[in-house]
């Protein structure tokens, strides 16, 4: 019996490239992480929740697709209930409260405690779907929470997934050498970079001597990330405030500071094009003063439109404000096709209605606008939550 992972099926000449499945058309996403197991049970969930908390808190689009189907805990953690919305074609993931697009089995079942009992190639078949028919709207970082092991549900999302990366979970115990290896082994068989390893429940550091206790017994991790080269190492403690804020639906509470060594790792290669179809045909709308960005969304002169292909500038076109009418502009932009809209300032209500439209918002932009969309082409551009209230337009702003 051959046991060697084979990434070929019938045919010789397809390779894993030829396996991979499309995202949808209306879903883009920059930089994809898997975060895997040799076993259940030490805490993949939870680091896959954490990574994507820090890159939120860094103001990153995140996002998180539980590949996980038999035992999903990524909802629950987020305190997220009830149903996503969607139909055959396109499905539309849930948010958490900080702003996480999430897609898990257990936003789709009836009782998020009915237990799924499909047998392999239907999981497989789920986590594709995932992939292909949810829309995942302009993601910097996508982590996926894969299935534990290395069997046929783990293949499958190597093979169709398009994972730049991943991250390796384990917990101090005397078998981790050995179930590092099998994840290491299977990542190096599907060409995927390992990114960094996270060991869980590495300690406990007790209140009131500030000692840290290895309830595991002394760890190996250093030796064995020396054993297959991995560079960047974090260890998560024994923490009662994480457990009561994942059983509380609370994760996004929690600073996950203790994954700071393997963050510099996941960093986006700003050079790196777009997945899915998105990356073709973005529209960028920057509020503008002449060639400045307006500092007023709704009193603007007017708006610089950029065409995006290939992460290039393909066209740009300066279209006049046509007016400030409560509600107005947002509409106006999405039926000129802008997906992405740049300001000094915006207020709520016109945020509110651009995030309805599935529209980014980016605030907190100053200067020449070819200089702001360079900044956003080479990843450099972030939103600093600007919201107007008070100004000279008082009353008039939050209409926008």
């Amino acid at each position: 019996m051959d046991t060697s992972c084979n990434v070929k099926r019938e045919n010789e000449n397809q390779t894993i490239e030829d396996l991979k499945a499309e995202l949808h058309p209306k879903s883009n996403v920059k930089k994809v992480i898997g975060i895997v197991s040799g076993k259940g049970g030490v805490g993949k969930s939870l680091v896959t929740s954490m990574l994507a908390v820090s890159m939120k808190n860094k103001d990153y689009k995140t996002a998180i697709l539980d590949a996980d189907i038999t035992g999903p805990s990524i909802p629950k953690m987020f305190g997220l209930k009830g149903h996503v919305v969607g139909n055959e074609q396109e499905i539309k993931p849930a948010k958490s409260k900080e702003g996480i697009d999430i897609m898990s089995i257990n936003l789709l079942l009836e009782k998020d405690t009915d237990p799924v009992i499909w047998r392999g190639p239907i999981i497989g078949n789920i986590v594709k779907q995932f992939w292909t028919d949810v829309i995942w709207e302009d993601i910097d970082y996508m982590f996926i929470d894969m299935p534990p092991g290395t069997g046929d549900v783990p293949l499958t999302a190597f093979q169709s997934l398009d994972i730049d990366g991943i991250v390796i979970v384990t917990s101090p115990q005397e078998l981790v050498s050995m179930i590092v290896s099998k994840a290491v082994t299977m990542a190096d068989k599907m060409n995927i970079p390992i990114l960094g390893l996270v060991e869980n429940m590495a300690y406990f550091k007790c209140s009131k001597c500030d000692n840290e206790h290895k309830i595991f017994g002394e760890s190996d991790i250093k030796k064995i990330a020396a054993k297959h080269n991995i560079q960047s190492i974090a260890r998560l403690p024994i923490e009662p405030k994480i457990a009561s804020a994942c059983d509380n639906g609370e994760i996004e509470t929690i600073d996950p500071l203790w994954l700071n060594p393997i963050i510099p790792s996941l960093k986006l290669d700003k050079s790196k094009q777009t997945k899915g179809d998105g990356k073709m045909t973005q529209k960028i709308a920057i509020a503008s003063e002449k060639d400045f960005v307006s500092g007023h969304f709704g009193h603007c002169e007017g708006f610089s439109i950029y065409d995006i292909k290939e992460g290039e500038i393909d066209k740009k076109e300066f279209v006049p404000n046509p007016g400030h009418k409560p509600g107005f502009l947002p509409n106006f932009l999405n039926e000129q096709g802008v997906n992405i809209i740049i300001s000094g300032g915006m207020g709520q209500s016109a945020i509110n209605i651009f995030n309805e439209k599935g529209i980014q918002v980016i605030t907190g932009a100053t200067g020449n606008v070819n200089d702001v969309i360079k900044d956003y082409l080479e990843g450099n551009l972030r939103s600093t939550g600007s919201v107007c209230r008070k100004h000279q337009h008082a009353g008039e702003c939050e209409n926008h």
